[in-house]
């Protein structure tokens, strides 16, 4: 018996299964993990490249300046999935913004590794950035089309399709982070880009077979007459910030303070416009009302756990013993941590809160405990204060970064979870691009901080982690103590 394995098949042939599910989520699974193998792998890199000094192959750049970058590029990729999905809904397909994107993240990791100093490092970080945002955002929608709305597999799919990004976060520091080890940094780049080559060749000879028509529909075309407009706005906002960075009216270390404001002002306007909107009835316009704590809450969660790419990438090059049994890490490869407490203890998490059903916990409460679990991480620290290099056991990483996990498995699938049902019905995009823009705040926030955090000085980062940890404890608090206030809010749902 033949049958069509999803909507987007071309032509009936006989199903092949990927673990129950179309075979084109193998095909996904497969690029997603490659491109998230070299992205992490790229970004493990990516503080010490910057800051380590030219003798020691890195670029030299002043450390604080070199942290605020790389939250500041964190934030821009988040920011570019909201492009990528204007450019898949209005002018190329999910699928071919997929694509193209793939190319440009293999384009921008071959720069790094192959064009020495900040030039290579401007446009490599571009290309993988621009290409970053848009794998992220086009192999969902690829996926989604691989299935019927009413198909029962949908939530296994994108569940299997999660643990290609984790397989991918794990391998990427690990291997990278040991051939940087062995040969430099930028044949750790390199090994980024032969990674993401692999999953594009995988993906180009799999494409026709496997994705067929799936994300090929244009939703909402953008006018020919209005392309020279958009375009000629592109090239007028690049070339403006090209000229502030190079004329040096732009300090690099206010990028991250510039991605944080350009992604508040985006999420203002966005909301703005829900609340406004004759579309948006009364209940909807509650919901959001109750959803904005949240949003507050996931931006302090985030600066802290994405400061593992930043203050926690500095303490682990200058303050830990990475000694492991016979084996020392390298900085790079502590990052590897957190991918793997996911692939563990994500399952854990599903289970439980489906056990649970109506009697888990609110997501303000969710919201609230990751905050404490993540405030609480910071104080582990403390005993280390000023004690020197290697005086931090790897084992204390190895706990904060798996109290950084247990609070992301509290926040992150929970918000993509609720932005999904507290968005209105004419906005259900708009509302996750909201929830895109908290993330890029935090992101960006985490290079703030970076920025701020001085490992010589013992009051003062006493002082650093002290001050964190208690503003987002008692943000955590907060949440908590609003909880019913929230599910009010929201209506029908908590």
């Amino acid at each position: 018996m033949t049958t069509r394995t999803s909507p987007g098949a071309d032509t009936p042939h006989a199903e092949r299964k990927f673990f129950g599910q179309p075979w084109g989520l193998a095909n996904l699974f497969g690029i997603e993990l490659w491109e998230r193998f070299s992205f992490y792998g790229m970004q493990a890199l990516l503080a010490f490249y910057m800051y380590y000094a030219t003798t020691d192959g890195g670029l030299g750049i002043d450390q604080s300046v070199a942290l605020s970058l790389v939250g500041a590029y964190g934030g821009f990729v988040y920011m570019m999935a909201l492009v990528a999905s204007f450019v898949g809904d209005r002018l190329l397909g999910a699928e071919r913004t997929l694509y193209y994107s793939a190319i440009l993240v293999m384009v921008g990791h071959i720069v790094l590794a192959l064009v020495p100093g900040a030039a290579g490092l401007a446009i490599g970080l571009v290309c993988v950035g621009i290409g970053s945002g848009g794998v992220k955002t086009a192999s969902q929608v690829v996926l989604g089309d691989l299935y019927d709305r009413e198909d029962p597999r949908r939530d296994a799919g994108f569940s299997i399709f999660y643990m290609a990004v984790n397989i991918g976060g794990l391998l990427g520091p690990m291997i990278t982070g040991w051939v940087w080890g062995m040969a430099g940094f930028h044949w750790g780049f390199g090994l980024a880009a032969i990674g993401m080559a692999i999953g594009l060749i995988q993906y180009t000879l799999m494409r026709k077979s496997t994705i067929g028509a799936a994300g090929s529909e244009v939703p909402n075309p953008l006018p020919r007459s209005e392309w020279a407009k958009w375009g000629l706005g592109a090239a007028a906002i690049t070339a403006m910030l090209v000229g502030l960075l190079v004329s040096g009216l732009l300090p690099l270390n206010w990028l991250s303070w510039l991605v944080f404001a350009v992604a508040l002002v985006a999420t203002v306007v966005l909301l703005r416009e829900m609340f406004a909107s004759d579309q948006v009835s009364e209940g909807e316009k509650s919901r959001l009302t109750g959803y904005i704590p949240l949003l507050v809450g996931s931006v302090a969660f985030f600066a802290i756990f994405q400061s593992q790419f930043t203050v926690v990438a500095v303490y682990s090059d200058q303050r830990a013993d990475l000694s492991l049994f016979n084996w020392t890490l390298t900085p790079a490869q502590v990052q590897s941590f957190n991918p793997l407490f996911i692939i563990i203890f994500a399952p854990v998490f599903a289970a439980a809160w489906t056990k649970l059903g109506e009697r888990q916990w609110s997501s303000a409460t969710k919201f609230g405990v990751a905050n404490i679990i993540i405030g609480v991480s910071l104080f582990i620290f403390l005993p280390y204060v000023g004690k020197g290099p290697q005086s931090t056991p790897l084992l204390v990483l190895v706990l904060v970064l798996f109290l950084f996990t247990m609070g992301e498995l509290f926040l992150s699938p929970v918000g993509n979870s609720l932005a999904t049902r507290v968005a209105p019905n004419a906005f259900k995009s708009r509302l996750f691009a909201v929830w895109l823009m908290s993330v890029s705040m935090g992101t960006a926030l985490s290079g703030v901080l970076g920025s701020l955090y001085n490992p010589d000085d013992p009051s003062a980062e006493r002082t650093f982690f002290i001050t964190l940890s208690v503003i987002t404890i008692a943000l955590g608090v907060f949440l908590i103590a609003i909880r019913r206030w929230v599910v009010s809010k929201f209506v029908d749902f908590r």
